[in-house]
């Protein structure tokens, strides 16, 4: 099913109570670490996390604006790299390119939405929440459903990247 992105017409009374900030941006990409000396060079971005996530086959690194002044709760860049040919990084680097790859959200009750977002038609890529980094759970909103966008939604755990 799709949606025509239109004020009102995903029922959204209450919604936007869910969704506390845009969490991350991620960009995917081949080379890791040059992405990430880009952003550092460029735009004075640190790396305030790395890990492997062998489930996605990826490895991530989380990027913060500010340095030593991080403002706590600021939107982040992920940086995305494959681990593997069959990874959805590459297949995504096979059929775009780098860059921008997904938007996150960061969401009070991933359940509770996650339901919510099920009742309106909607498409969620798991059944259940993954873990993703530093342990937030996560799902994914389907692209087809939300105008392209391949939507994270995201619940941080209470100690995850200081949030």
């Amino acid at each position: 099913m799709t949606h025509d992105l239109v004020p009102g017409a995903l029922g959204a009374a209450g919604l936007a109570a869910e969704v506390e900030a845009v969490d991350h941006v991620g960009v995917a990409t081949a080379d890791l670490d040059a992405t990430i000396a880009f952003y550092r060079d460029a735009f004075g971005m640190v790396e305030v996390h790395r890990e492997e996530n062998p489930d996605q086959q990826v490895v991530e690194a989380m990027l913060a604006p500010g340095g030593e002044s991080e403002v706590p709760g600021a939107t982040r860049i992920q940086v995305l790299a494959p681990l593997a040919p069959t990874s959805t990084i590459a297949r995504f680097l096979d059929r775009s390119g780098p860059g921008l790859q997904q938007l996150a959200l960061r969401v009070r009750d991933l359940d509770a939405l996650s339901a919510r977002l099920r009742a309106l038609g909607l498409r969620l890529l798991y059944d259940e929440p993954r873990i993703g980094t530093a342990g937030c759970k996560i799902n994914f909103l389907h692209p087809k459903d939300a105008g392209g966008v391949l939507i994270e939604l995201v619940a941080a755990a209470p100690e995850s990247l200081g949030r």
